[in-house]
């Protein structure tokens, strides 16, 4: 799934089901020492599919350890991001010197609960996922449970790159029947790479009872 919404530049990996197949280093065993067992498995397969991905860029498996609000700890010079879900577990990584941040997010592609829209999005989205959804263009879409995997990407993709917060409703996204989507930042925009970062493009597609999203900023030039 992952793999047709990723440019050529960087490495992936996933898995529909749990692993075993990983050997945890000490560092990682601590983080989950009193996980419940679900918790275990996914953390366990999602590094299964990172040590994948990293050794298709040459890298030798390290301790993936967990930082300051759950982003995951990479080694230096690989810009990468994980994901985790009911069914589905998966890592991206490139090379920091060609990819400059990288947020994924795979969520089932059911309703979100009641109330939780209009925790996370904003009016003019909410007017956006209505057109969606009486369109016709497209087979019925849970819209609103895309937009909420588009708004995990978006936080992915910023906070290793910015070390800041950033709440739901300070992204306004505008998602595509085609499998696209743009993100408008209302934040003051940082610089990366010499230039001001006021928003993202992404891909977003759906298969396996799943929607998976994807943001991936290649270095300029």
């Amino acid at each position: 799934m992952i793999g047709d919404i990723l440019p050529a530049a960087v490495r992936w990996s996933q898995s529909f089901t749990d692993r075993g197949d990983v050997e945890l280093f000490p560092e990682e065993r601590a983080v989950i020492a009193n996980a419940v067992a679900k918790r275990q498995a996914e953390f366990t397969t999602v590094r299964a599919c990172a040590r994948e991905a990293l050794a298709e860029l040459g890298h030798a498996p390290s301790p993936l350890i967990p930082g300051t609000r759950g982003a995951p700890g990479w080694p230096d010079g690989v810009a990468g991001s994980m994901t985790h879900c009911l069914g589905y577990r998966a890592a991206v990584v490139g090379h920091a010197h060609e990819i400059a941040a990288v947020g994924i997010d795979a969520e089932p592609l059911q309703p979100l609960p009641d109330g939780v829209l209009e925790a996370i999005s904003r009016p003019e989205e909410r007017t956006v996922l209505a057109a969606l959804t009486h369109s016709g263009a497209v087979s019925p879409i849970a819209w609103d449970r895309v937009l909420f995997s588009i708004k995990e990407s978006i936080y992915k993709a910023w906070y290793p790159v910015t070390g800041k917060p950033l709440d739901f409703p300070e992204a306004s996204v505008r998602i595509s029947p085609d499998g696209t989507f743009t993100a408008r930042l209302l934040v003051p925009a940082p610089q990366l790479d010499g230039r001001p970062l006021t928003g993202f493009d992404g891909r977003w597609t759906t298969g396996n009872g799943l929607v998976v999203t994807s943001i991936v900023v290649q270095r300029a030039g």
